[in-house]
Protein backbone atom coordinates (compact mmCIF):
# COMPACT_ATOMS: atom_id res chain seq x y z
CA UNK A 1 0.00 0.00 0.00
CA UNK A 2 1.57 3.49 -0.79
CA UNK A 3 2.20 5.87 1.42
CA UNK A 4 1.30 9.48 1.54
CA UNK A 5 4.01 12.45 1.23
CA UNK A 6 3.10 13.86 4.43
CA UNK A 7 0.70 11.66 7.33
CA UNK A 8 0.12 11.94 10.95
CA UNK A 9 2.10 13.87 12.62
CA UNK A 10 3.84 14.82 9.68
CA UNK A 11 0.89 16.57 7.73
CA UNK A 12 0.10 18.57 10.64
CA UNK A 13 3.25 20.15 11.29
CA UNK A 14 3.15 21.11 7.89
CA UNK A 15 -0.71 22.73 8.32
CA UNK A 16 1.19 24.37 11.40
CA UNK A 17 3.91 25.75 9.48
CA UNK A 18 1.57 26.90 6.25
CA UNK A 19 -0.03 29.47 9.23
CA UNK A 20 3.11 31.03 9.18
CA UNK A 21 2.00 33.06 5.74
CA UNK A 22 -1.74 33.55 6.07
CA UNK A 23 -1.81 35.72 3.36
CA UNK A 24 -1.08 32.78 1.02
CA UNK A 25 -3.45 30.33 -0.42
CA UNK A 26 -2.57 26.52 0.95
CA UNK A 27 -3.87 23.61 -0.64
CA UNK A 28 -3.42 20.21 0.39
CA UNK A 29 -4.66 16.80 -1.00
CA UNK A 30 -5.99 14.25 0.95
CA UNK A 31 -6.91 11.37 -1.63
CA UNK A 32 -10.32 11.03 -3.51
CA UNK A 33 -11.82 14.02 -3.67
CA UNK A 34 -10.60 15.59 -0.64
CA UNK A 35 -9.02 18.80 -0.41
CA UNK A 36 -7.62 20.96 2.51
CA UNK A 37 -7.80 24.75 2.01
CA UNK A 38 -6.63 27.01 4.41
CA UNK A 39 -6.30 31.09 4.12
CA UNK A 40 -5.59 33.90 6.86
CA UNK A 41 -5.80 31.23 9.46
CA UNK A 42 -8.98 29.12 8.45
CA UNK A 43 -9.52 25.77 7.40
CA UNK A 44 -12.35 24.51 4.53
CA UNK A 45 -12.69 20.52 4.15
CA UNK A 46 -13.78 19.68 0.39
CA UNK A 47 -15.40 16.48 0.29
CA UNK A 48 -13.13 14.77 2.85
CA UNK A 49 -12.48 10.46 2.87
CA UNK A 50 -10.83 9.62 5.94
CA UNK A 51 -11.74 6.57 6.93
CA UNK A 52 -12.24 3.00 5.72
CA UNK A 53 -16.24 2.99 5.64
CA UNK A 54 -16.58 2.00 2.39
CA UNK A 55 -13.82 -1.09 2.43
CA UNK A 56 -15.66 -2.20 5.42
CA UNK A 57 -19.28 -2.18 3.83
CA UNK A 58 -18.67 -3.06 0.10
CA UNK A 59 -15.84 -6.66 1.64
CA UNK A 60 -17.05 -9.95 -0.31
CA UNK A 61 -18.95 -7.86 -2.37
CA UNK A 62 -18.15 -7.92 -7.01
CA UNK A 63 -16.99 -4.31 -6.21
CA UNK A 64 -14.44 -4.12 -3.08
CA UNK A 65 -13.33 -0.92 -2.46
CA UNK A 66 -9.52 -2.12 -1.25
CA UNK A 67 -7.37 0.72 -0.51
CA UNK A 68 -4.28 1.75 -2.62
CA UNK A 69 -2.81 4.86 -0.52
CA UNK A 70 -3.17 5.04 3.50
CA UNK A 71 -5.09 7.95 4.54
CA UNK A 72 -3.25 10.88 5.72
CA UNK A 73 -4.37 11.55 8.70
CA UNK A 74 -7.14 10.50 11.44
CA UNK A 75 -10.33 12.71 11.30
CA UNK A 76 -10.55 13.28 15.05
CA UNK A 77 -6.95 14.54 14.65
CA UNK A 78 -8.04 17.48 13.25
CA UNK A 79 -9.16 20.22 16.02
CA UNK A 80 -9.13 22.84 14.02
CA UNK A 81 -11.65 22.43 10.61
CA UNK A 82 -13.95 25.77 10.02
CA UNK A 83 -15.91 24.27 7.31
CA UNK A 84 -16.83 21.22 5.59
CA UNK A 85 -18.48 20.62 2.44
CA UNK A 86 -20.46 17.97 0.56
CA UNK A 87 -21.01 18.05 -3.07
CA UNK A 88 -23.30 14.99 -3.58
CA UNK A 89 -24.46 11.89 -1.16
CA UNK A 90 -22.27 8.70 -2.14
CA UNK A 91 -20.12 7.91 0.99
CA UNK A 92 -16.22 9.15 -0.57
CA UNK A 93 -18.33 12.27 -0.39
CA UNK A 94 -20.41 12.32 2.23
CA UNK A 95 -18.81 10.29 5.09
CA UNK A 96 -20.53 10.15 8.31
CA UNK A 97 -17.11 8.01 9.54
CA UNK A 98 -15.20 10.91 8.70
CA UNK A 99 -17.44 13.55 9.31
CA UNK A 100 -18.56 12.95 13.00
CA UNK A 101 -15.62 12.54 14.45
CA UNK A 102 -14.32 16.42 13.03
CA UNK A 103 -17.53 17.31 14.52
CA UNK A 104 -17.23 16.12 17.55
CA UNK A 105 -13.43 17.73 17.68
CA UNK A 106 -14.81 20.86 16.38
CA UNK A 107 -18.41 21.57 17.49
CA UNK A 108 -18.34 25.31 15.64
CA UNK A 109 -17.88 23.79 12.13
CA UNK A 110 -20.19 24.70 9.02
CA UNK A 111 -21.19 21.87 7.19
CA UNK A 112 -22.28 23.06 3.90
CA UNK A 113 -24.50 20.54 0.98
CA UNK A 114 -26.53 21.32 -1.04
CA UNK A 115 -30.20 22.38 -0.80
CA UNK A 116 -31.51 19.42 -2.46
CA UNK A 117 -29.34 17.00 0.06
CA UNK A 118 -29.99 18.31 3.21
CA UNK A 119 -32.65 16.02 4.42
CA UNK A 120 -30.53 12.92 3.34
CA UNK A 121 -27.50 14.44 4.83
CA UNK A 122 -28.68 14.68 8.21
CA UNK A 123 -29.99 11.73 8.44
CA UNK A 124 -26.97 10.07 7.63
CA UNK A 125 -24.92 12.12 9.66
CA UNK A 126 -27.60 12.09 12.27
CA UNK A 127 -27.94 15.68 13.11
CA UNK A 128 -31.01 18.18 12.60
CA UNK A 129 -31.45 19.36 9.30
CA UNK A 130 -31.24 23.10 10.30
CA UNK A 131 -27.68 21.71 11.95
CA UNK A 132 -26.26 22.07 8.06
CA UNK A 133 -25.92 25.03 5.68
CA UNK A 134 -27.40 24.44 1.96
CA UNK A 135 -26.26 26.26 -0.62
CA UNK A 136 -27.99 26.93 -3.48
CA UNK A 137 -27.67 27.54 -7.25
CA UNK A 138 -29.54 30.81 -6.94
CA UNK A 139 -26.92 32.72 -4.41
CA UNK A 140 -23.80 32.62 -3.12
CA UNK A 141 -22.96 31.62 0.49
CA UNK A 142 -19.99 33.73 2.63
CA UNK A 143 -18.83 32.33 5.75
CA UNK A 144 -15.61 34.47 6.28
CA UNK A 145 -13.18 34.41 4.76
CA UNK A 146 -14.28 32.29 2.00
CA UNK A 147 -17.66 32.96 -0.62
CA UNK A 148 -18.96 29.79 -1.77
CA UNK A 149 -20.53 29.43 -5.42
CA UNK A 150 -22.14 26.30 -6.56
CA UNK A 151 -22.88 24.90 -10.08
CA UNK A 152 -24.16 21.92 -11.38
CA UNK A 153 -22.13 18.81 -11.96
CA UNK A 154 -23.38 15.89 -13.66
CA UNK A 155 -22.40 12.50 -12.30
CA UNK A 156 -22.94 11.09 -14.95
CA UNK A 157 -26.50 13.12 -15.95
CA UNK A 158 -27.81 16.28 -14.35
CA UNK A 159 -30.22 15.59 -11.33
CA UNK A 160 -32.19 18.08 -9.89
CA UNK A 161 -34.69 18.33 -6.91
CA UNK A 162 -38.34 19.80 -7.34
CA UNK A 163 -36.78 23.15 -6.91
CA UNK A 164 -34.82 22.70 -9.48
CA UNK A 165 -31.60 22.05 -7.28
CA UNK A 166 -28.81 20.07 -8.45
CA UNK A 167 -28.13 16.93 -6.49
CA UNK A 168 -24.68 17.08 -7.72
CA UNK A 169 -22.83 20.43 -6.77
CA UNK A 170 -19.27 22.01 -7.96
CA UNK A 171 -18.10 24.82 -5.75
CA UNK A 172 -16.42 27.79 -6.98
CA UNK A 173 -14.21 29.17 -3.38
CA UNK A 174 -13.46 32.32 -3.49
CA UNK A 175 -10.43 33.32 -1.11
CA UNK A 176 -9.24 36.43 -1.61
CA UNK A 177 -7.83 37.15 -4.79
CA UNK A 178 -8.22 33.03 -5.52
CA UNK A 179 -11.16 31.23 -6.84
CA UNK A 180 -10.77 27.60 -6.75
CA UNK A 181 -13.15 25.05 -8.96
CA UNK A 182 -14.08 22.02 -7.03
CA UNK A 183 -16.39 20.20 -9.53
CA UNK A 184 -17.22 17.52 -7.11
CA UNK A 185 -18.11 14.13 -9.44
CA UNK A 186 -18.58 15.25 -12.78
CA UNK A 187 -18.81 14.51 -16.77
CA UNK A 188 -18.93 17.26 -19.31
CA UNK A 189 -22.14 18.54 -20.11
CA UNK A 190 -23.59 21.03 -22.61
CA UNK A 191 -23.56 25.03 -21.03
CA UNK A 192 -21.14 23.95 -18.28
CA UNK A 193 -17.96 26.10 -19.94
CA UNK A 194 -20.49 28.97 -20.07
CA UNK A 195 -21.65 28.64 -16.24
CA UNK A 196 -17.58 28.40 -15.26
CA UNK A 197 -16.52 31.09 -17.17
CA UNK A 198 -18.30 33.84 -15.15
CA UNK A 199 -15.48 33.51 -12.92
CA UNK A 200 -11.63 33.86 -13.25
CA UNK A 201 -10.67 30.04 -12.64
CA UNK A 202 -7.07 30.00 -11.05
CA UNK A 203 -7.00 26.78 -9.56
CA UNK A 204 -9.49 23.66 -10.79
CA UNK A 205 -9.77 20.58 -8.70
CA UNK A 206 -10.97 17.92 -11.26
CA UNK A 207 -11.40 14.38 -11.64
CA UNK A 208 -9.73 11.85 -13.76
CA UNK A 209 -11.19 8.19 -13.16
CA UNK A 210 -13.32 8.33 -15.86
CA UNK A 211 -15.81 5.88 -16.73
CA UNK A 212 -16.04 2.39 -15.65
CA UNK A 213 -16.29 0.43 -18.93
CA UNK A 214 -19.23 -2.19 -16.51
CA UNK A 215 -20.76 0.79 -15.25
CA UNK A 216 -20.52 -0.80 -11.62
CA UNK A 217 -20.07 3.44 -10.85
CA UNK A 218 -20.76 6.52 -12.07
CA UNK A 219 -18.50 8.07 -13.97
CA UNK A 220 -16.27 11.10 -14.20
CA UNK A 221 -13.91 13.38 -16.27
CA UNK A 222 -10.75 10.97 -17.87
CA UNK A 223 -7.49 12.90 -17.38
CA UNK A 224 -7.81 14.25 -20.94
CA UNK A 225 -11.17 15.53 -20.60
CA UNK A 226 -9.96 17.34 -17.31
CA UNK A 227 -7.05 19.03 -19.59
CA UNK A 228 -10.13 20.02 -22.24
CA UNK A 229 -12.67 21.52 -19.54
CA UNK A 230 -9.59 23.39 -17.63
CA UNK A 231 -8.71 24.90 -20.66
CA UNK A 232 -11.98 25.52 -22.15
CA UNK A 233 -12.85 27.61 -18.84
CA UNK A 234 -9.19 29.15 -18.85
CA UNK A 235 -7.80 27.75 -15.33
CA UNK A 236 -4.57 29.07 -14.32
CA UNK A 237 -3.62 26.02 -12.74
CA UNK A 238 -5.49 22.15 -13.09
CA UNK A 239 -4.99 19.35 -10.08
CA UNK A 240 -6.43 16.14 -10.68
CA UNK A 241 -8.33 13.84 -8.38
CA UNK A 242 -10.39 10.65 -7.49
CA UNK A 243 -7.73 8.35 -8.07
CA UNK A 244 -4.86 6.27 -6.27
CA UNK A 245 -7.73 5.67 -3.33
CA UNK A 246 -9.49 2.34 -4.59
CA UNK A 247 -8.22 -0.80 -6.34
CA UNK A 248 -11.15 -1.20 -8.60
CA UNK A 249 -11.95 2.39 -9.06
CA UNK A 250 -8.62 4.57 -10.37
CA UNK A 251 -6.41 5.87 -13.07
CA UNK A 252 -2.80 7.18 -13.76
CA UNK A 253 -1.99 10.50 -14.33
CA UNK A 254 0.28 9.95 -17.05
CA UNK A 255 -2.91 10.49 -19.72
CA UNK A 256 -3.72 13.58 -17.68
CA UNK A 257 0.16 14.83 -17.67
CA UNK A 258 0.61 13.96 -21.44
CA UNK A 259 -2.65 15.49 -22.06
CA UNK A 260 -1.50 18.95 -20.24
CA UNK A 261 1.81 19.64 -21.62
CA UNK A 262 0.19 18.47 -24.83
CA UNK A 263 -2.54 21.40 -24.41
CA UNK A 264 0.05 23.97 -23.11
CA UNK A 265 -2.16 23.94 -19.50
CA UNK A 266 -0.90 24.58 -16.34
CA UNK A 267 -1.30 21.48 -14.05
CA UNK A 268 0.07 20.08 -10.92
CA UNK A 269 -0.04 16.06 -10.02
CA UNK A 270 0.18 16.07 -6.02
CA UNK A 271 0.71 13.23 -3.91
CA UNK A 272 -1.64 12.37 -1.15
CA UNK A 273 -0.69 14.96 1.85
CA UNK A 274 1.20 17.23 -0.38
CA UNK A 275 0.13 20.42 0.06
CA UNK A 276 0.74 23.72 -2.87
CA UNK A 277 0.95 26.76 -2.08
CA UNK A 278 -0.80 29.70 -4.47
Amino acid sequence: MKRPVLQNEAFLADVEKARQKPDRLHIWWLGQSGFLLQWQGRHLLLDPYLSDSLTAKYAGTDKPHVRITERVIAPDQLPFVDIITSSHNHTDHLDRETIRPILDRNPGVVIIVGAANVEFAADRLNVPTDRLTPVTVRSSLEISPFTFHAVPSAHESLESDANEEPRHLGLVVTAGAWNVYHSGDTVAYPGMVEGLKRWRIDVSLLPINGRDSNRRVPGNLSGKEAVQLARAVGAGLVVPCHYDMFEFNTASPNDFIQAAEAAGQRYRVLGNGERMTV
